[in-house]
């Protein structure tokens, strides 16, 4: 089989599957691991999947910059945004993350809710300057463009010193196997230490990031609320997900 016909077979075996595994492709095509593993680091270094211990799962498309992932999925993440903005209620208090399904929660926000809202997010507090109701804490750091927040050691140790009731967080990738994941390792930090600092946190996920993964591993399974996304409630993914015991809300 040529590297072009194999690069084939493996991006239709990972549509079909959700997953390669990189010893049963060897044996089913009847050459190494080595070249399997070669033809995965091409397939990875053009985003075409993301390369795990054994093999590799598909790709996260919201790794792109901020600017990029404003035009992605918006309906679906306007979907999401208004089933988080519900678990908010009058008088509480939220830790918000940053990125663009984030933005579109502090949008959805009744003007008339009264609130407190944590976030590392400059564009979350901006978009809440005119909301009247919603008292506003601004977590300082380095500020990391891509995802348009603050991260690092000034911002994880600002987060330490706050808490919430509810924490709403963006990850890149969600998948059974590969758990909650973004792209950045500093941003991953960050948002563990949000999620310290709540009561519950749910996930935002909007349908893409659903059965996909990024590099750096966010939070285990067990250490959310729940799930909120648009995927089809009927998804292998999502059946997997609550066989695991993962709440998940449907955004309709």
């Amino acid at each position: 089989m040529l590297a072009a016909e194999r690069r084939e077979h493996l991006l239709a075996l990972l549509a079909r599957t959700g997953k390669i595994v990189a010893k049963d492709v060897a044996a089913d095509l009847g050459i190494s691991e080595d070249s399997v593993r070669r033809d995965l680091r091409d397939l990875a270094a053009e985003g075409l999947c993301q390369r795990v211990y054994g093999g590799a799962l598909p790709a996260s498309p919201a790794v792109v910059d901020y600017d990029a992932r404003r035009v992605v999925a918006p309906e679906g993440k306007r979907k999401v945004a208004a089933v988080a903005a519900a678990l908010v209620r009058p008088g509480g208090s939220l830790i918000l993350d940053g990125g663009t399904t984030a933005l579109a929660v502090a949008r959805a926000l009744p003007q008339e809710l009264t609130c407190t809202v944590i976030t590392h997010s400059p564009t979350i507090a901006t978009a809440l300057i005119d909301h009247p109701g919603a008292e506003l804490f601004l977590l300082g750091g380095r500020v990391f463009k891509h995802s348009a927040v603050t991260c690092g050691a000034a911002a994880v140790e600002a987060a330490q010193n706050v808490s919430a009731e509810l924490c709403l967080l963006g990850v890149t990738g969600v998948h059974p196997e590969a758990g909650l994941t973004t792209a950045d390792a500093d941003e991953a930090a960050m948002k563990r230490a949000l999620a310290a600092r709540a009561a519950d946190t749910y996930i935002l996920a909007s349908c893409e990031k659903i059965g996909t993964a990024s590099p750096y591993r966010v939070l285990p399974w067990e250490k959310i609320t729940g799930l909120i996304t648009d995927a089809d409630p009927h998804d292998t993914v999502v059946g997997r997900l609550r066989a695991l015991g993962v709440k998940t809300l449907t955004a309709e």
